[in-house]
């Protein structure tokens, strides 16, 4: 019973932030939500006390995985911690390229401009997901100092926080120009600032 519990919470959370990545909170009711999973309203309730509700456990849900994958790849031994971040982003560009329209709908980052000031607590969730990202990468970029594959001098904390922002920058350029050049651009920039 637990386990049919949990598949139709998370066909729920997937199909329904689908929708609210597409349209915006404001823009997805319960409703379309409902829809989008095939699921009755009143099934709605019984996972989420409210749409807010829904969004942070969706937030949860998407990036909790994504965090995991992103601090297996950057911990790989197999592979020097330079080389594990270049090879991330580059597998990005990669994944991107692939696409016949490159293109990205980021469910945090709509939830971000539309609704971290007026719900305090989807802001707040944000800020966790971004942090714990911005943690990852300056845990890499620190074995990377102590092998010598970046300066003695450099401040991996503000180097992470600043590769974070531009890679969001990047996905927000995405969504607008439908083109890989701004992808392109962060992976040249990227090897550059990743130097001894």
């Amino acid at each position: 019973m637990n386990s049919i519990r949990l598949d139709k919470r998370d066909l729920i959370l997937s199909k329904g932030s689908a929708v609210m990545t597409r349209r915006g909170y404001h823009g997805t009711g319960v409703l379309e939500i409902v829809q989008a999973a095939g699921i009755p309203k009143g099934s709605f309730y019984h996972y989420f006390a409210s749409k807010e509700d829904f969004a942070l456990q969706a937030l949860a849900f998407i990036y909790r995985p994504r965090l995991q994958r992103y601090a297996q790849a950057l911990s790989d031994p197999s592979l020097s911690p330079r080389a594990r971040i270049l090879g991330y982003y580059r597998e990005l560009l990669a994944h991107f390229a692939r696409q016949d329209t490159p293109q990205y709908h980021c469910f945090i980052g709509s939830l971000s401009f539309e609704m971290s000031e007026m719900l305090p607590a989807i802001g707040a969730e944000v800020a966790a997901i971004q942090q714990a990202s911005v943690d990852i990468l300056r845990g890499c970029l620190e074995q990377a100092q102590a092998a010598g594959e970046l300066p003695a001098d450099e401040d991996c904390g503000n180097l992470a926080t600043f590769v974070s922002d531009a890679w969001q920058g990047v996905l927000a350029r995405l969504k607008v120009r439908h083109s890989l050049q701004p992808l392109e651009a962060f992976v040249t920039r990227l090897e550059r600032l990743l130097q001894a």
